[in-house]
């Protein structure tokens, strides 16, 4: 869960929604093949939590979305 906990709002979340984000955001970052990079982290993390904030919550669909964003390039 350590990866998004830095950028979680107190209190804005269940502690299951905190975990689905927290995997979701693991899942890019495997799949991505990002390690020591903290800026392309807290970037993932911050757009898991804007997607859960509209309502998503299930990890898959979290993951699947952000990678999609990811693979669509800059400002598509």
């Amino acid at each position: 869960m350590g990866i998004i906990l830095p950028f979680v709002p107190a209190g804005a979340f269940e502690p299951n929604d905190i975990e689905a984000m927290s995997l979701a955001c693991e899942e890019v970052c495997h799949y991505l093949h990002i390690n020591g990079d903290a800026r392309a982290r807290e970037i993932i993390a911050v757009r898991v939590i804007e997607l859960a904030q509209r309502g998503e919550r299930r990890p898959t669909v979290l993951r699947d979305q952000v990678l999609a964003e990811a693979n669509a390039g800059p400002g598509r």
